[in-house]
């Protein structure tokens, strides 16, 4: 596999979503399937041990099946590849990545240490070790909504100045005007924001998703993608309804229920019904039982009948 340079960072990714047995064990045999799947739908690029992978879980002997099987199926189908080498413990994150190396990913993605909010020297310090491991491997920082350290644009640009160069970054996106700042600043980042804002995202300048929106459907929301660079008017109205299914059937999970993210992103899969992975999440998260899946298919197939064709 080639290492992709943050030009070639673009589109819609799809992450891996973790099936587990009633066991807690991880269902490989579901795993492989999902991924040659997604081969099949031809995304843009398959990341794994994102929130919906679950990575904060895993032992390391499972981090390492989990992304040997999803390197060997890439770089048979040459499907470019990211794996998440996140960990709370920036001395496992470290472990994880020195180990993927033999796996030829595309890129590699990491968190914030995520014990204590780090200072701006200590992520220095944290990515500059990280950078070195990483070799010609590129680098990406997924820097959630609820990481204990919000990095501003300006953080990024002191980042850059200080010898680190990022590949790309996840972040919650924001309006025009901090995108303005963000591209301004960081003109040589690939830019990711959340799949539900994609197509206001990519007119305002991001360069793609690690997309929730793929959880529904990952095929469809490669549509939704090229379709954005052919037709944006058509690509907004889509976004205006995946929106309102978000706001009115899936974000009263957390905001009312109390559910974790990685709670609904699996509930957006069982919705979407493209894959066998089920509602489950690992101990001691809570997951949406799979007899509320129904009504909530019910209302996306009103409001987004295209994910159903």
């Amino acid at each position: 596999m080639i290492p992709l340079h943050a030009r070639e960072i673009r589109g819609n990714w799809a992450t891996l979503i973790l099936p587990v047995n009633e066991d807690e064990s991880i269902d490989l045999a579901r795993l492989a399937a999902e991924i040659d799947l997604l081969v099949a739908l031809k995304v843009d690029g398959i990341y794994s041990n994102g929130t919906a992978g679950e990575f904060y879980n895993q032992t390391e002997r499972e981090f390492d099946a989990v992304n040997a099987l999803l390197a060997e199926k890439c770089n048979k189908a040459g499907m470019p590849f990211q794996v998440g080498c996140s960990h709370m413990s920036p001395q496992i994150s470290l472990e994880r990545l020195k180990r993927s190396l033999a796996w030829e990913p595309s890129a590699v993605q990491v968190i914030l240490p995520d014990w204590f909010p780090p200072s701006m020297d200590e992520i220095v310090a944290y990515l500059r070790v990280m950078q070195q491991a990483a070799g010609p491997v590129p680098l990406v920082l997924y820097n959630p909504p609820h990481a204990k350290k919000r990095l501003t644009p300006a953080d990024f640009k002191a980042i850059r100045e200080a010898g680190i160069t990022l590949a790309g970054c996840k972040l919650p996106g924001g309006d025009e005007a901090w995108y303005r700042e963000m591209l301004g600043l960081n003109p040589e980042l690939s830019v990711f924001i959340p799949g539900h804002h994609l197509a206001t995202g990519v007119q305002r300048g991001a360069h793609g998703a690690y997309s929730n929106v793929a959880c529904l459907h990952p095929g469809v929301a490669q549509q939704w993608y090229n379709t954005m660079l052919v037709d944006m008017p058509a690509a907004l109205e889509l976004e205006g309804r995946i929106q309102q299914f978000m706001t009115e059937h899936i974000v009263p999970y957390i905001t009312q229920q109390g559910y974790s993210n990685q709670a609904v992103d699996k509930l957006l899969a069982a919705v979407g019904g493209w894959a066998d992975v089920g509602t489950r999440l690992r101990w001691p998260y809570r997951w949406v039982p799979e007899k509320e899946v129904p009504a909530v298919k019910q209302a996306c197939r009103k409001l987004l009948p295209e994910f159903f064709k």
